[in-house]
């Protein structure tokens, strides 16, 4: 007997260049659900928005963000890969979910909390986000939500809606999906100790120049211990080294650190290698498609009609349920 594939949903942000933070803790695991699942993945650019106000920016942001993903091994003949706004039925469910949030529960967002507290202008766009990622996870019928601990309360408030909305207009009409969390790579590292991220710039892209890649290894930040001292274990360097190694190579690692005579200066040459060797064929891929962008097109308006017809059945049911189908 076949197994029943369950419907795993996420997406990422056209935010600028694919670091290893990207890759660790969203991308592969997608990728790796391809198999097994019913995977629907999509660029998020409904959501850029918030961030980013510059045309050219966000168009170049998105085409490179799908061609990132093809490279890295996206199949669009396995999965369902478009961008979000190729299928404007989620703005739709966006203000129809409104009506079922409440104030207070957007109020306590700490995510909104904290692009303000980083400086971004306080806006609609930013206040009312998950009510959009609502959106995305339930008008595809999703049961499953890998996050990363920042994105945990997003889900919460998903799944309050949607029982809210099933309390009133029918059991079962929308599903309350579940959260997947990777506990070992949910939080990548930057450079700085810090979650990996652009916001800090403390990143280690993928498909930069080589050069630049070496630079942002070279500047990961350690400690000042001794060359026949103990290395820290519970460091940036250690942790994004780890991302790429087996059990049985990590426990060699890890008795390296114990190891006198350890040279972080070393460690950092072997990841550069390490992250150079991984990412080739992919980076081969990836020139390919540029070259060939009419196919990178093609590929996504297959996701886009794939999308656009599960969109179209949930909206149905939904204007059936709430009475706007008179």
């Amino acid at each position: 007997m076949s197994k029943i594939k369950k419907r795993v949903l996420s997406g990422i942000q056209p935010s600028g260049k694919l670091h290893l933070g990207n890759y660790f803790g969203m991308m592969s695991r997608m990728i790796n659900y391809q198999d097994e699942n019913d995977l629907f993945c999509f660029i998020v650019n409904y959501h850029a928005l918030t961030t980013i106000q510059n045309k050219a920016e966000l168009e170049k942001n998105t085409i490179n963000a799908a061609l990132d993903f093809l490279a890295l091994g996206m199949d669009p003949e396995k999965s369902t890969f478009w961008v979000q706004s190729d299928v404007p039925q989620v703005t739709e469910l966006t203000w129809l979910l409104s009506n079922m949030a409440g104030v207070g529960l957007m109020e306590r967002s700490t995510s909104y909390k904290d692009k303000i507290d980083k400086g971004l202008s306080p806006h609609m766009g930013l206040f009312s986000y998950p009510i959009l990622m609502a959106a995305d996870i339930l008008l595809y019928g999703s049961e499953i939500v890998p996050v990363g601990k920042d994105q945990t309360q997003h889900l919460e408030i998903t799944r309050d809606i949607a029982m809210r909305f099933n309390n009133i207009y029918g059991k079962g009409l929308l599903v309350v999906p579940s959260p997947d969390i990777n506990e070992d790579t949910m939080l990548v590292p930057g450079i700085d100790g810090q979650k990996m991220s652009k916001s800090y710039a403390n990143t280690i892209p993928i498909f930069a120049d080589e050069k630049l890649i070496k630079k942002s290894v070279m500047s990961i930040t350690t400690d000042s211990a001794g060359i026949n001292e103990p290395k820290d274990k519970d460091s940036p360097l250690f942790k994004i080294y780890s991302l790429f190694l087996n059990s049985e190579e990590k426990n060699i690692l890890s008795d390296r650190y114990d190891t006198p005579g350890l040279k972080y200066g070393d460690v950092k040459k072997e990841l550069l290698s390490k992250i150079i060797q991984y990412f080739s064929p992919y980076r081969e891929k990836r020139e390919y498609l540029l070259k060939n962008i009419d196919q990178v097109h093609s590929l996504l308006d297959l996701g886009r009609d794939k999308a656009s017809k599960v969109a179209d059945e949930y909206i149905k049911k939904i204007r059936d349920a709430m009475g706007l189908n008179y």
